[in-house]
């Protein structure tokens, strides 16, 4: 009987009664006063971490949006960029084809001018040459004739010694 001997675990009915009744009025107590504030404490604070996690996925979220627009704007803009530089390049060739091709016109119209120039110029030393070969010719004549010549006699032989000569090979060499 050594489990008897110890007073603790004797089964004595008042104690017992005792015990239960404290038990009660502490669980009446803790109930009352107690465990309705740690209650709504822990659903309080419940409440905030579902509240800070619903907050934080939804920062998550906006961060992501903001993210996907970011790097839309991003994109558009290297489009932007590539569209400018697109039509930089054809201004910029659009112009070296003008400026190439009013350079050649304005060479053409220099060469055509300096063609003309030259044309003119040809044309009035070859009306100087038949001019002095006709004013030679006539001096010739009335020395070899020693006689005056009338206009008609003048034209005749004019005619006659520039038709014999050939003014084409003149007009070669200061064409060439």
């Amino acid at each position: 009987m050594l489990a008897a001997s110890n007073a603790l675990i004797k089964v004595t009915p008042g104690l017992m009664i005792w015990t239960l009744i404290c038990f009660f009025i502490t669980f009446l107590v803790l109930r009352r006063y107690a465990f309705g504030p740690i209650q709504k404490a822990i659903d309080e604070r419940r409440d905030r971490i579902r509240r800070s996690i619903e907050e934080a996925e939804n920062a998550r979220n906006e961060a992501r949006r903001l993210l996907e627009e970011h790097r839309a704007l991003i994109g558009q803009a290297r489009g932007q960029a590539e569209q400018i530089l697109a039509d930089a390049r054809k201004v910029a060739e659009s112009m070296a084809t003008r400026v190439k091709e009013e350079t050649e016109a304005d060479r053409q119209r220099r060469l055509e001018e300096t063609k003309r120039q030259i044309e003119a110029e040809t044309q009035r030393a070859l009306q100087q040459i038949r001019a002095e070969v006709a004013e030679l010719t006539l001096i010739a004549t009335s020395k070899v004739t020693g006689k005056v010549l009338d206009d008609s006699d003048h034209k005749r032989l004019i005619e006659d010694a520039i038709k014999d000569l050939d003014f084409s090979v003149l007009e070669r060499e200061t064409v060439s």
